[in-house]
């Protein structure tokens, strides 16, 4: 049950959190910097899969490292390491390979993972020490 409860309570942190990131950059910062690389509306099957799959991972690699030792700083640092490391990827990927794809956005994307993926990991393991235990 402790399981479920971390994956359900990161995956719902996660996603609130980035729904109200993308909400209020994509006008701002995304569509500005990267043009027509973006599509008009969400092509949700790979969005759903996602945001099944980042939480899995975060459930992983931090909320559980975090319920065994019962520490909310440890699951938020390796939340914010595997936010880091998964952004890092995609968009230092994308900045190595595609043309027009500016540094602000990979820096400030990269940044966000971080942050989002500490914060999602640390409610995730906040829920499953208290409701599971």
């Amino acid at each position: 049950m402790a399981y479920l409860i971390g994956f359900a309570a990161s995956a719902l942190a996660f996603v609130i959190a980035d729904m109200f990131w993308l909400g209020t950059m994509v006008g701002r910062l995304y569509r500005p910097a990267l043009g027509d690389l973006l599509l008009e509306g969400v092509n949700l099957p790979p969005a759903i899969i996602f945001y099944l799959l980042y939480p899995a991972g975060l459930l992983l690699f931090a909320v559980l490292p975090g319920m065994k030792a019962q520490s909310l700083a440890l699951a938020a640092f390796y939340g914010a390491l595997f936010g880091l490391f998964t952004y890092g990827t995609y968009d230092l990927t994308n900045f190595a390979t595609l043309k027009g794809w500016p540094l602000s956005i990979t820096l400030i994307d990269m940044a966000w993972g971080t942050v989002l993926g500490g914060f999602a990991a640390l409610i995730g393991t906040a829920a499953a020490l208290r409701w599971a235990a």
